[in-house]
């Protein structure tokens, strides 16, 4: 039997304020940057780096602000 969390406890346990089901696209657009500087921070607060793509190359980005190619 499948059992389904209730949205109050998921909501609880993390940081969402508001499912995004339910938020606008301007929320959506917030939301994404503010878990993207979140993100950011946490990663350099433990030493390391920020990975992503950028122009099809995978970039590491580290918290002194130089940038590698991986």
């Amino acid at each position: 039997m499948e059992s389904k969390i209730k949205e109050e406890v998921f909501l609880k346990k993390g940081k969402m304020k508001k499912d995004l089901c339910y938020m606008t696209a301007a929320e959506r657009v917030a939301w994404k940057e503010k878990m993207g500087k979140e993100i950011r921070s946490h990663l350099f607060s433990i030493g390391q780096p920020l990975v992503y793509r950028k122009n099809g190359q995978m970039i590491a980005e580290y918290a002194d602000g130089h940038i590698e190619k991986v």
